[in-house]
């Protein structure tokens, strides 16, 4: 008997309990009920996940944004699928939930940044229908969170 095939959906306000069961290595440190349900319940942010027996295998996280003189985009935050299903697809099937639901709330286009020697990350993009851009540069602002 074959097993059922891993669920990728967008998680909703009312979704907060699936990040109760999330696999090691899909977020960079643990998921915080607190933080989740706030995410969770602002319109702007957005969250798919793979879940596999109950258990959440990767996720991405986006936002959308406006301003005042632009149509709304789509930023990509982050990628994360753990060691035990990576090269299934999974993170092309988060990618691409989430610029239908960009597509759908009328945003001009989606992005993401990365690293130039993530190659993985940058074969990930490509394969799910970004174009890159070798002359973007990333200025960051850190802040101590005392």
């Amino acid at each position: 008997m074959s097993r059922p095939p891993v669920e990728v959906r967008l998680l909703g306000p009312e979704d907060g309990p699936v990040l109760d069961r999330v696999a090691a290595d899909v977020f960079d440190g643990p998921v915080l009920p607190e933080l989740a349900a706030e995410f969770l319940a602002d319109a702007r942010h957005h969250l798919a996940v793979a879940i596999d027996a109950g258990v959440v295998v990767g996720m991405a996280s986006a936002v959308h944004y406006v301003h005042p003189d632009k149509r709304p985009e789509l930023w990509i935050n982050e990628v994360g699928v753990a060691p035990t299903h990576r090269r299934r697809g999974l993170a092309r099937d988060l990618l691409g939930a989430l610029v239908e639901r960009a597509r759908s709330l009328g945003c001009t286009g989606a992005w993401v940044l990365t690293e130039s020697g993530n190659r993985a990350a940058r074969a990930l993009y490509s394969a799910a229908g970004g174009e890159g851009d070798e002359t973007t540069v990333l200025y960051a602002w850190r802040f101590d969170a005392d």
